[in-house]
């Protein structure tokens, strides 16, 4: 970390610092102990606040921004709003984000007294949320003038290693007083263990003289650690078929001949399935093994033929390497003097053939392929949890397209928030959301965000009458029961008119009618936020991959 303490306040200090690391904007609520670090960021250069509608959306967006720049932060007041941002924090803790989460506390003075402040649960005791926050970051500290200088750039240093959140928390009497001690300019960085490597890379060759047909995995920490380069170079090298896991989707050029799909176990792609699980060798890289990426446990994939690299770890068969960076076992594989003949071949992907009759009722055999065929290089594709994250992961995206997702987390509602982030993170690119139509209910407000920021992205709404992917999960219970997962029917495309604003809206219900939206969308998105509900009849239209896991679950059901 660069010394940028100089004659600097405290938050000046702190904004210094994320600057220096790329953040030229901060999401947040404003609250009256947040107020000294919002006027200090008011006055400062470089860095915008960006005002959402509440705290747990603001956290969504940051998400969302730190998977499109690198790293986020995120303002909040005490107790009351730092508990809102709970659960996008866990979230980011789950996801591998690295989000600095700053928040503004009641004077010094106060908190010494123990007095009886607003926003506190009435206890005198102050530091209770920040030890809830030690659960779901990677790291926590109380600011001071006299070790901000030091604890700052700490912070900053674990959420970029970890990628996981941290948590700081300020007075508000402290954010204009000078900084007591300079900052710390050392970093260490963490190094390859030589000799680990070097038998690891023996390891793996004794393993390749017998290996017929290879294949490469890549998942979410590829994408966190940014290993898609190296992990490209050595694809090519090796000439393997490369497949994503659900939560590493977009981790590896989908546009690549060499890229086969998404790896779904029992229901994923068939194709994909045979070529993954009838490989002699298996290089994973950033792998999570959580039930979503194990497609319920279905994934049958032997670790005995594995090669397992994680960013600073490595597991070959059942032999562990420590120490040793990804990057490094990345490039040593590049020489490791194995290459495939077999070709990958002519893959097909699900939604390659699109239906042609317009006046067909809207279902999920019609639609994917028609949002893949409107994807263009460079979109930002923000998809929400639900029937439309199954049925995107089977998506095929065009190259440089960024995929955000809440793979592993899943908290109904992120999506929307999250398109707003993206859109502040790069306002060059073109954000595409694609979230439920119970989903927005949870998080609707953040359209008036974009509205009132000026983002233009596309945004589809599936109208399927209620909680579909409840539905399919619950297979207990008949869903005419099932009166829970029902929710009120809203007006979605009149969410621009109720916030004041303008924006291209259609409500589809048929193939030609969607096929006319999205032109239309195409057409003037550059000039104005477009919303398109697809409104599909049948409530329990979903994606193969869905429909193959209900009928796993129902024998799985009558089993018991």
């Amino acid at each position: 970390m660069i010394d940028l303490a100089g004659n600097r306040t405290l938050g000046q200090y702190l904004y210094d610092c994320l600057k220096a690391e790329g953040i030229t904007e901060i999401f947040g609520v404003p609250g009256d102990y947040n107020f000294s670090l919002l006027d200090t960021l008011e006055d400062y250069d470089g860095i915008e606040f960006i005002n959402g509608r509440n705290e747990l959306n603001a956290g969504y967006a940051a998400d969302a921004y730190a998977r499109v720049k690198g790293m986020s932060a995120l303002i909040t007041t005490f107790g009351v709003g730092e508990m809102s941002a709970c659960n996008a924090i866990a979230g980011a803790y789950s996801e591998n984000v690295p989000l600095i989460h700053i928040v503004g506390s009641p004077k010094s003075m106060m908190q010494q007294e123990k007095e009886l402040a607003h926003h506190t649960l009435m206890d005198g005791d102050f530091d209770v949320f920040r030890k809830v926050y030690e659960h779901i970051t990677s790291y926590t500290a109380i600011l001071t003038p006299e070790n901000a200088a030091r604890e700052i750039p700490a912070a900053i240093r674990i959420a970029k290693e970890k990628k996981k959140p941290v948590y700081l928390v300020v007075a508000i009497d402290l954010v204009e007083k000078p900084l007591l001690s300079k900052s710390e300019t050392s970093e260490n960085v963490p190094k390859t263990n030589i000799d680990a490597l070097q038998s690891a890379v023996k390891h793996i060759k004794g393993m390749l003289e017998h290996v017929n047909k290879a294949v490469l995995l890549v998942d979410v920490k590829t994408l966190r650690y940014n290993l898609q380069k190296p992990v490209m170079q050595l694809a090519e090298r090796l000439n393997v078929p490369v497949a994503s896991l659900m939560q590493g989707k977009s981790g590896f050029d989908e546009s690549h001949p060499q890229y086969i799909g998404v790896y779904g176990g029992a229901f994923g792609s068939k194709d994909v399935t045979q070529t993954v699980e009838e490989a002699d060798f298996i290089i994973a890289v950033g792998a999570v093994w959580s039930d979503v990426n194990t497609s319920k446990s279905t994934a049958k994939l032997n670790p005995l033929k594995m090669v397992e690299i994680q960013p600073d770890t490595l597991k070959v068969g059942e032999a562990s390497y420590m120490n040793v960076r990804a990057e490094e076992i990345l490039n040593a594989l590049q020489d490791i003097g194995y290459r495939q003949n077999e070709s990958v071949g002519n893959i097909s992907f699900p939604y390659n053939t699109m239906g042609e009759d317009p006046s067909a009722p809207l279902e999920a055999a019609s639609y994917y392929p028609r949002i893949q065929q409107m994807l263009k290089e460079n979109d930002i594709v923000v998809t929400e949890t639900g029937t439309f994250s199954y049925g995107m992961s089977q998506v095929r995206l065009p190259k440089g397209a960024t995929y955000i997702a809440q793979g592993g987390w899943q908290s109904i509602g992120y999506a929307t928030p999250a398109a707003f982030g993206a859109c502040i993170a790069d306002r060059n690119r073109r954000v595409l959301l694609f979230t439920g139509d119970g989903s927005i209910q949870l998080t609707a407000q953040e359209i008036s965000s974009m509205l009132e920021n000026g983002c233009k992205p596309i945004v589809f709404i599936l109208n399927n009458n209620g909680y579909t992917i409840e539905k399919f999960l619950n297979v207990k219970v008949d869903i005419e029961k099932q009166k829970y997962n029902e929710i009120p029917e809203w007006d979605y495309t009149k969410l621009a008119e109720a916030f004041g604003q303008e924006a291209f809206t259609a409500k589809v219900e048929t193939n030609g009618e969607l096929d006319e939206a999205i032109t239309n969308a195409q057409d003037m998105n550059a000039d104005k936020l477009c919303l398109i509900e697809m409104v599909v009849k049948d409530q329990m239209d979903a994606p193969d991959y869905l429909q193959k896991m209900r009928q796993y679950l129902e024998k799985q059901e009558k089993l018991k």
